[in-house]
This record gives C-alpha cells, sequence and structure tokens, in this order.
C-alpha cells in the first residue's frame, strides 16, 4: 500500500480519481458483507470502521478481546457474533499502551477465550506492540502491515489516541480518520479503534472522539456498573443498524470476561448526569486536610468566620483542593464535626488532640 503523497495530484491524475468516484445508475454494486454483530445487530461491515470508548478502568480492553477472539473461532463470545469470509479469517492487533509483557498477557487471554493453545503461536492472529515508538513511526508501521498481511479482515487498534501528538488537533484528527477510511476501503478490511472517554462526561476524547463520532459505523461505551464496581456494561452509543440490548460482563477467576446474566440495564435519566454532592470526608484525604490545618493555624487563632473561610480557601488551594465559598463552608462544618476546629467565643483555634 502506497503511503499518501501531500504534493498536489497533476491534472491527469485527477482526471482518474474523478473517473474512479463516479457512482453509475446502471452498475451493480455489492452491500458491504456483514462480519461483526452483537445479537442480531450489526455492528462491523468490511470496508468501514468502528470503536469501543470508555473511561479508565471500564475494561475496555476485556471487551475488546472478546471481539477477537469471537473472530478467530467464527462464533459467538460474550453477545459478539463474528462472520468473516473465508479470505479475510486473518486479525490484526495493535496495541499502543502496554509493553510485551502485558501485550502477552492479552493475546493468552484471547486465545482461552477462543479455545485456541497458548503454547504455539496462532495462525489468524499477529499482535503488535507499538509503545515505543513516535506517533508517525506507529502510523507508519501500521500501514505496512495493514497493506502486507495476506487474507487480513480485521484490525484492531488498542489506544488510537497514540498516532497522533496533539489529541485536539483537528487536522491530525482528520489524517488519522482519512487513513481509516482509506485502509478499510482499500483493503476492505473492517477496523475497530479504542478510545479514553472525558473523565467529566461520555464523550470520546479530544477532536479525534468527534471525529471518531462523525465517521464511524459503530461507537460502543464500556462502562463500569455504578450499583456494582466489579460488573462492566456494553451499550451502543451510536449505531447506523438497530441498536442492541447492553449486556455486562465480570472478570472471572480465570481472568476471562464473562457474562452476567440475567442483567437488567437501569433507565438512563435525560439531561446531565447528577453530580454527587461535595464531601470533605470522601474527597479530600487525610494527610490534605491535616496538612492545610496546620498552615490555615500557623499564625495562632483566626479571630472571626470570614478570614477562617479565606485562609481554608487559601491553604487548601496551596493543597490542590480548590475550594469556592460553598465548598469552604462545607469544609468548615466538617472540620467543626470532627473536632479537628474548635471554635471559642468568635475565635477558631486547632484542636491538636483530634483524631481523625
Amino acid at each position: 500500500m502506497e503511503k499518501a503523497d501531500n504534493t498536489t495530484p497533476s491534472r491527469e491524475e485527477l482526471a482518474v480519481y474523478v473517473e474512479e468516484s463516479i457512482v453509475s445508475v446502471t452498475s451493480a454494486y455489492e452491500q458491504s458483507p456483514v462480519v461483526l454483530m452483537v445479537d442480531d445487530a450489526v455492528i462491523g461491515t468490511l470496508g468501514n470502521f468502528s470503536a469501543s470508548i470508555g473511561k479508565a478502568k471500564s475494561k475496555k480492553t476485556f471487551n475488546v478481546s472478546a471481539i477477537v477472539a469471537s473472530a478467530l473461532r467464527g462464533s459467538t463470545i460474550l453477545h459478539y457474533r463474528s462472520t468473516f469470509p473465508k479470505d479475510k479469517r486473518k486479525v490484526l492487533y495493535v496495541d499502543t499502551e502496554q509493553g510485551r509483557y502485558h501485550c502477552q498477557n492479552v493475546l493468552k487471554r484471547i486465545l482461552r477465550l477462543a479455545d485456541l493453545p497458548e503454547n504455539k503461536e496462532p495462525d489468524n492472529l499477529v499482535m503488535l506492540a507499538l509503545r515505543k515508538y513516535s506517533p508517525d513511526m506507529r502510523l507508519a508501521i501500521v500501514e505496512q502491515a495493514i497493506g502486507t498481511i495476506p487474507n487480513l479482515g480485521l484490525v484492531v487498534i488498542d489506544g488510537i489516541r497514540d498516532f497522533l501528538y496533539d489529541i485536539n488537533s483537528p487536522s491530525e484528527s482528520t489524517d488519522i480518520i482519512s487513513k481509516l477510511m482509506q485502509w478499510t476501503d482499500d483493503r476492505q478490511i473492517h477496523i475497530h479503534t479504542v478510545l479514553h472517554q472525558n473523565k467529566n462526561d461520555e464523550h470520546a476524547r479530544g477532536h479525534i472522539g468527534t471525529e471518531l463520532n462523525n465517521k464511524a459505523e459503530t461507537i460502543m461505551q464500556v462502562e463500569v456498573d455504578k450499583e456494582d464496581k466489579t460488573i462492566s456494561v456494553v451499550e451502543a452509543m451510536h449505531i447506523r443498524d438497530r441498536e442492541f440490548e447492553p449486556f455486562a460482563f465480570r472478570i472471572n477467576e480465570e481472568g476471562l470476561p464473562e457474562l452476567v446474566e440475567p442483567y437488567l440495564p437501569r433507565e438512563k435519566k435525560i439531561g446531565r448526569p447528577t453530580k454527587e454532592p461535595f464531601d470533605p470526608y470522601k474527597e479530600i484525604p487525610e494527610n490534605v486536610h491535616r496538612a492545610a490545618l496546620d498552615a490555615t493555624f500557623a499564625n495562632g487563632t483566626i479571630n472571626n468566620y470570614g478570614d477562617y473561610l479565606e485562609r481554608l480557601k487559601e491553604e487548601y488551594g496551596l493543597q490542590g483542593v480548590k475550594l469556592g465559598h460553598n465548598k469552604a463552608v462545607k469544609v468548615a462544618t466538617f472540620l467543626g464535626n470532627k473536632r479537628m476546629v474548635i471554635k471559642e467565643g468568635k475565635e477558631y483555634k486547632i484542636n491538636p488532640e483530634c483524631h481523625y
């Protein structure tokens, strides 16, 4: 596969591209073959790409391991079903975040899920560990692999963000998404990528996340269940086909993902997720409280409540905890309830004998 050239094409070359791109009303075009499904919902076809998104520790890599194992076996694992053609059974798994040791653990997990031996190299799976390379080099290596591996059908890129220097660069993001579209079309393969979500909302990170949402065939979210942290839930965030019912899995004693059944999806609230009230006990460690208090009362007692709050905001801020007025009031209430700070008349002083 030739690497795209940034030079302007000649008029003759552009004429060829125009001719190749014309859609005829009388020609017969084949619909893209379905290769990946969740139950009866299509999540992946040849010539397209999809993505899994989720926050850190949501078990995204365990989830994608099940997708790869399903492709290797041509059967159902978790709720994933694979139907790759006989000449498209090869899988390329690219990991950009982990070293060889951890990549090997993922490789062994996939083989166990697919009921394949761990003591011999798999016939239809190639894994690349690209952590040590620059974004440009990672991209070049993957382009070379996609262009030369025979019978390739599925490519997993676990860490698409690491193909970019700047995750918020519109030009870099557009270039990477254009590569995904080029590779999938030229080789008639399916690419599944993995990307982190923002910490404070459900959006995929950066401009690359925006581009994935706009161009991907399917976006699936992997999320830790709010009521049981041992369970991860998979659901469709964006899908061209009909939506599938969310399903859940946990990691069993053998270190493999297994279905949680029955699983009843919780009803999603409309609008922004409700944020838990600020809790000084849960959100601020004891050592931070004590360091901030020592600094707050370094010059002795404080004569009034207003000055007390201002000192708390200043010293907690130096400890990396930003307090507005309302949060400072909650911290002051908490410190009083814990008897870490004592009020005598109008004065406030630290209690050195307090037990946290």
